[in-house]
């Protein structure tokens, strides 16, 4: 298996002169943001990943999660329709659990949450996409991306390793941020680092991409956080088993799959 590096020394660990080939002409600003879509959500025609969460509070008090995931995408293109199945098996309160998305370029997404306590399937609405995903720092936006369309962008800052934006929901009210910035990897166009301010202008979750490996030859975070600046705790997670163009059928992500999990492709 190819060893994980940390993301922030990349310049010298992907080589130098691979940063300096992109550093020569940028691309622009929409398309650097496409790009890092991309990057973070579109490698493969599929995937799949086993996934530990660990979940930290204030006090470093810790609750984890173990899930697997799978994506398909849908169109032949980079930031289009695709689908997400999340399903949970440990710890015991959460066994069982299953997260569904369609994600939608040009509308809402639609997300399920099959709650088997209750066995209840339970229609996640547009605005509750930025609400905690089951009780972690990340958001349901989180799990299946923000749409690149979604936000106004400025490149704040260009360095020899990074390109440094400014997002700006065009519809303010659609989201709890006032603003994102998103460190964006020169080489790889992974997004490393994202700050989310408030109206104050203040920092409130940061996103950190800490370590990656080249997978089937796509460069894949395979650890990364989530922390609350404000309350002080913090969600991390790590990927194992990462595989991608599994061929994962299209009804794998349907309603039906929500309270009958597709056990062979979970393993």
């Amino acid at each position: 298996m190819t060893r994980p590096f940390l993301i922030f020394p990349l310049v010298v660990l992907l080589g130098i002169g691979l940063a300096l080939q992109f550093a020569q002409a940028a691309p622009d600003v929409q398309e650097v943001v496409d790009r890092a879509s991309a990057a973070a959500y579109y490698q493969g025609r599929d995937g799949r990943a086993s996934v530990h969460m660990s979940i930290l509070d204030s006090q470093g008090r810790e609750r984890t999660r173990d899930f697997v995931i799978l994506r398909s995408d849908m169109d032949d293109v980079d930031n289009g329709e695709q689908r997400f199945y999340v399903f949970f098996d440990r710890p015991a309160d959460v066994n069982r659990t299953a997260f569904l998305v369609w994600k939608n370029p040009d509308a809402d997404d639609d997300r399920w949450l099959y709650l088997p306590a209750l066995d209840l399937v339970k229609r996640i609405a547009p605005s509750d996409e930025r609400t905690s995903f089951v009780g972690s720092h990340f958001f349901y936006e989180d799990v299946s991306g923000r749409g690149p369309r979604e936000d106004n962008h400025v490149l704040e800052e260009e360095t020899d390793a990074y390109y440094v934006m400014r997002s700006t929901p065009k519809e303010p009210g659609t989201a709890e941020f006032a603003s994102y910035r998103s460190w964006i990897h020169k080489a790889t166009f992974i997004p490393v680092k994202t700050e989310y301010y408030d109206e104050a202008g203040e920092a409130y979750r940061i996103y950190t991409a800490s370590a990656v490996e080249v997978i089937d030859g796509h460069p894949t975070v395979v650890q990364s956080s989530m922390a609350d600046t404000q309350t002080g705790g913090e969600t991390k997670m790590s990927y194992s088993e990462v595989k991608y163009d599994l061929g994962l059928p299209d009804d794998t992500f349907t309603e039906r799959y929500l309270r009958t999990p597709p056990r062979r492709l979970l393993r």
